[in-house]
């Protein structure tokens, strides 16, 4: 597989972050969102922070709808991380020059009215909507979303999911946009606590408080960089790695006085220099930047100059916009659409049966919208402000509590009710039928022409299992990283045997590790597992996350080193047809055909027998939620081989390549493929896991078919070559 599997982060499955940071301080008034600001402390009211705001969300709804001239719109993350570290650190500086001390017990009261009352509301009706019309599958998935949703830890939960390659490309959830809110409350279950130590020990000079947490905000941003290039899932997703964000707005409330002593030919261009970056990245960043890293300092270093400029406000600053009308109602619906477009934009299509078009994408928003400006009224304000808990935080606490248990409750009693899967009759076995037949691809031919209608009663496993049957290359750690050259031995089938055979590639050769150790097992081999993800077997350097993937290269390098040393009697090569070049040349076909052929004679050298299988047929859609959503229908979900074959292409370079390095090839697609398309269930078996691998248990069942291929190519013990052709029609 060579899709990378983080960029979608930003612009599908990593909704940002809500402006949800308004319990108060210099902006949080303006229509919409009450006059805390007049309660917390005298503040002057900063109207451009709400058209920031405004922005910012619009910004990120944009992205998600799939405007393209938005795709960087996700820097609307950084934009709220900013504003809040700035407001909340505004108002508790505030409290603690009145009284001396920071109530923690008044703090969490105030974000408790502020926040839960719209996300359970919202959380609920998601959960709802989730069990009528997304994947029946990934339900379970989508109650542990909510569930982390409600605990704040959801952000932990989608940083370890997104290091799982198999699971990388899933479908978003639609509580995936929790993740900002859990940063930002991490951040401040320490940072009062903080600051009042802080304030404490340099007896309440800002200078000196702000000293230790600018050095903090260092080392986070140090390893938000460092992450970034090692893991993208967790740089993304981790609060370690995002609460420099929230620190830089922190330090400049800690310099609110300095900033409002700025003249205002300094204060105006540097709000609009702010303002215009923000623009600037939200349409030049993509799916291929890889964020937050440096770039992130486009979006923080943009809003800090916004709100530093605002702190002297010139006449003709950026303000002059921010603060119009329509942006400043906008800015005060924010938090509410924020919660509102992510879960409508994942659902209403599918509730529709719609595809996911920016069109539809904007109205869908427009429907997020009124959502909200219904939420605000009947829901955030109501309860906000009501008099039974106006100077009673233990109320406030109280009511924070019982919403929590309550969706955290109902997502409990939704995961007992899982939505049912339809079944039809029962198939016949896939693995006894090849298995016992004495031509297993004739009988395998047979089933592929004439796939069940409908999910068999005797599905192995069941649908909802699949998934999670991993072989033992994943279990084990064997398929190595993006980022990691490792060396693991991961040796399988007969360990004792002296002959050995190695699996060369990528995940798309990884699929085939469940038939070739059954193989091993029975032939006595002894199997050396070597796959990377998205890692090509031609010598050329493909692209991942928009830059060279050089530690493919190296790792490539390496296992072409140890297959050497091996010496084994045969290496089976496979990897996707999806990559790019990261250095195309005027011909990259033969670019492709010369990367093969070297990779290949590099192979010979060891003295092995080298064969190449080409890569299988890829479904039009996750083959295991489709199913989940038609099935009795399963048509709905097949494919003809013509749009299964990812690449045509890449068929030609290889065979080409082969013809010139003398190596054998096999196309698996008469596998997989019959003469009425591509199904997804061949008797009581899925044929994929996802959107491209094939199922553990279809390869595993498929195994006695390889090995008559393996038998007519190089012999039943591997030591010689008896033809040049296999005897299917696939072969070259």
């Amino acid at each position: 597989m060579v899709r990378a599997a983080w960029p979608a982060v930003k612009a599908t499955q990593a909704p940002a972050s809500p402006p949800q940071a308004r319990d108060g301080g210099p902006t949080a008034g303006g229509p919409g969102t009450g006059t805390p600001s007049q309660a917390a402390g005298k503040a002057p009211l900063r109207l451009d922070i709400q058209g920031l705001r405004a922005l910012a969300v619009s910004l990120v709804v944009l992205a998600h709808a799939g405007v393209r001239h938005a795709a960087g719109g996700y820097i609307g993350v950084d934009v709220f991380f900013v504003i809040s570290g700035f407001l909340i650190t505004s108002l508790l500086l505030r409290e603690l020059a009145r009284d001396g001390r920071i109530s923690v017990r008044r703090f969490y009261a105030r974000r408790a009215l502020r926040l839960l009352p719209a996300s359970t509301v919202v959380a609920l009706v998601t959960l709802c909507g989730a069990w009528l019309f997304l994947s029946k599958i990934r339900f379970e998935e989508y109650v542990g979303d909510a569930l982390s949703s409600t605990f704040y830890v959801v952000n932990l939960r989608l940083a370890s999911a997104g290091t799982d390659y198999l699971n990388a490309d899933s479908p978003p959830s639609p509580f995936q946009h929790f993740w900002s809110l859990a940063v930002e409350e991490q951040f401040y279950l320490v940072w009062p606590l903080l600051l009042w130590a802080g304030w404490k020990l340099a007896r309440r000079r800002k200078r000196l408080v702000a000293v230790p947490f600018a050095m903090l905000c260092l080392a986070s941003f140090a390893l938000n960089v460092h992450v970034t290039g090692v893991s993208a899932s967790w740089a993304y997703f981790g609060s370690h790695t995002r609460f420099w964000e929230l620190g830089v707005g922190a330090l400049l409330a800690l310099s609110v006085g300095r900033l409002e002593r700025l003249p205002t030919w300094v204060s105006g261009p540097m709000s609009w220099i702010g303002l215009v970056s923000l623009l600037v990245a939200a349409a030049r960043f993509d799916d291929d930047t890889p964020f937050p890293g440096y770039y992130a300092l486009v979006p923080v270093l943009g809003v800090a100059l916004v709100l530093a400029g605002g702190c002297s406000p010139a006449r003709y600053g950026a303000g002059l916009v921010l603060s119009l009308r329509p942006a400043v109602w906008l800015g005060g619906l924010s938090y509410s659409w924020y919660l509102w477009h992510w879960p409508v934009l994942v659902i209403l299509p599918m509730a529709l049966d719609r595809p996911a078009t920016a069109p539809f994408g904007l109205v869908s928003a427009a429907l997020a919208l009124l959502l909200a400006w219904l939420t605000l009224h009947l829901v955030e304000n109501p309860v906000r402000f009501h008099q039974v808990f106006r100077g009673r935080p233990l109320r406030a606490l109280g009511l924070g509590a019982g919403l929590a248990a309550g969706a955290a409750a109902a997502a409990l009693v939704a995961a007992s009710f899982p939505p049912p899967i339809a079944s039809d009759l029962a198939a016949p076995e896939l693995r006894s039928t090849l298995a016992g037949a004495a031509d297993p691809r004739a009988a395998l031919s047979t089933l592929l022409d004439s796939p069940p209608h409908g999910l068999p009663s005797n599905l192995t496993p069941g649908l909802t299992g699949i998934k999670g049957t991993l072989s033992a290359v994943y279990r084990d750690g064997c398929h190595i990283g993006y980022q990691s050259t490792a060396t693991p031995p991961c040796v399988y089938g007969d360990r004792s045997a002296s002959k050995v055979v190695v699996l060369f590639g990528d995940s798309h050769a990884a699929q085939w590790f469940p038939a070739l150790d059954r193989l091993a097992r029975e032939r006595h081999w002894k199997l050396v597992s070597m796959t990377k993800a998205s890692c090509k077997v031609a010598t050329v350097t493909t692209v991942y996350q928009g830059r060279p993937y050089v530690s493919c290269d190296r790792w490539r390098t390496a296992q072409l080193a140890r297959i050497r040393a091996l010496r084994p009697a045969l290496v089976i090569t496979s990897s996707s047809d999806s990559a790019d070049l990261a250095r195309p040349s005027g011909d990259p076909r033969r670019q492709w055909t010369d990367g093969f052929a070297r990779t290949y004679r590099e192979l010979a050298r060891s003295g092995a027998e080298v064969l190449a299988v080409v890569d299988t047929p890829w479904p039009k859609e996750d083959a295991v939620d489709c199913a989940g959503t038609h099935p009795l229908d399963l048509e709905r979900c097949s494919s003809l081989v013509a749009d299964a074959v990812k690449d045509p292409g890449k068929k030609r370079e290889i065979t080409d390549a082969a013809a010139a390095a003398d190596v054998s090839v096999i196309d698996p697609v008469p596998w997989i493929c019959g003469t009425g398309g591509c199904p997804v269930v061949v008797g009581d078996t899925l044929v994929y896991r996802d959107d491209s691998h094939l199922s553990e248990t279809y390869a595993e069942a498929v195994a006695p078919v390889l090995g008559r291929e393996l038998t007519a190519l190089y012999g039943a013990d591997l030591s010689r070559r008896p033809g040049r052709v296999p005897e299917s029609p696939a072969g070259r």
